[in-house]
């Protein structure tokens, strides 16, 4: 049984730690920033070591695997050690919080002869499969365009944290934008050919709150009078909107397929957020920010509501929770592939290493032409 350390308490180490036991692994220790939380969760999960030590955690707890869930900044030296110490590792997006220290990362690892997996895995969706097969078998002809449509209506007053800020490995396109460029990398193919887009900083800062170890609840800590004199504020530096334009290369189509990702993280939705698969013959649909369904295909001249094949639904984890499902899957398959089992292919540092490149290019926001004075 492969031995597993998670480095992180919040919500996804809470996760990384019961889909490595769903995949049948002995999760040996975790470790965390804070020692009355990272003992409060070792006790809730009875995992039998926690501490705030990763070096020390590393050579008492001698896993195969690490899972790295804390915040994107955290990553690169916990990335480091593990690595150093042979361990194989499973990281959450995104990879890092820069392409730099990206890079960094992927070469130790590859250098050493880790395995790895990157954590964008919403790609396992059971709407996002189902497309992915009726694509592969014809279903709207040849792939044209997609579009990715999503609007999350966040407060603007949500604690400053880890979210706010780029050295920490916050910002939209690295929590959000990583999830729809898998998922559509996984329908038509992992060929990403060209990039552009532009980013909006539309939250300049937010106030300071004690108290927040746990991402999904920091709505619970909203100031109740956000206009007290006493409040402290801190500057955000990220995005929290984009709009990002790509082509991808597919085995499907003849050309490269047009792909729009619109993303407001601050601005409410009026139609459903929505992922759309266009092609030379036909179209789908599918409801919901990251594909949760129902999937809807377009076929002479109407929608028409597709339900999700048995087998799809049957060859996924018997879990509710999108996201705790989708990390499950991932572990199961990282954890039969160190074992040696043959399994399908998944997401490494390569892809995080990529994707955080292209989130870097993003951010640059270069690629505007002039127009003002053409008639000049």
């Amino acid at each position: 049984m492969k031995k597993v350390l998670v480095y992180g308490t919040g919500f996804a180490g809470q996760g990384h730690a019961k889909a490595f036991r769903d995949a049948g692994a002995e999760v040996v220790g975790i470790v965390g920033r804070t020692e009355s939380v990272v003992d409060d969760v070792a006790q809730k999960l009875s995992i039998p070591f926690s501490g705030t030590n990763w070096s020390l955690a590393l050579e008492l707890c001698k896993p195969d695997i690490v899972s790295i869930a804390t915040p994107g900044g955290a990553h690169v030296s916990a990335i480091k050690e593990a690595i150093a110490f042979g361990c194989h590792v499973f990281c959450d997006k995104p990879l890092t919080e820069s392409g730099e220290t990206a890079i960094e990362v992927y070469q130790l690892a590859k250098q050493k002869g880790v395995k790895t997996a990157f954590a964008s895995s919403f790609r396992y969706m059971p709407e996002i499969l189902h497309a992915k097969r009726l694509i592969a078998d014809g279903a709207i002809g040849e792939p044209t365009e997609v579009e990715c449509i999503s609007h999350f209506n966040l407060d603007r007053h949500i604690p400053f944290g880890w979210s706010h800020r780029s050295e920490a490995g916050g910002g939209r396109l690295n929590n959000n934008f990583t999830h729809l460029l898998s998922i559509v990398t996984s329908v038509l193919g992992e060929e990403i050919l060209s990039i552009c887009g532009e980013v909006r900083s539309d939250m300049p800062s937010a106030p300071v709150v004690e108290g927040v170890h746990n991402f999904t609840e920091r709505r619970n800590f909203i100031p109740k009078d956000i206009n007290d004199p006493e409040l402290e504020w801190k500057a955000c530096d990220v995005e929290w909107s984009y709009t990002v334009m790509a082509q991808i290369g597919s085995p499907l189509a003849s050309q490269p397929v047009s792909v729009l990702f619109k993303h407001g993280g601050l601005t409410p939705r009026f139609h459903d957020d929505h992922i759309v698969f266009h092609g030379s013959a036909g179209s789908i649909y599918i409801k919901g920010h990251y594909g949760d369904g129902p999937l809807y295909l377009f076929n002479n001249g109407e929608w028409q509501e597709t339900p999700l094949p048995n087998d799809i639904s049957q060859s996924l984890p018997d879990i509710e929770c999108d996201t705790q499902r989708s990390w499950t899957h991932l572990a199961k398959l990282f954890v039969s592939d160190i074992s040696g089992l043959e399994v399908e292919s998944y997401q490494s540092f390569e892809d995080g290493c990529r994707y955080q490149l292209i989130i870097d290019l993003i951010r640059k926001n270069d690629r505007w032409v002039d127009v003002s004075n053409l008639l000049l």
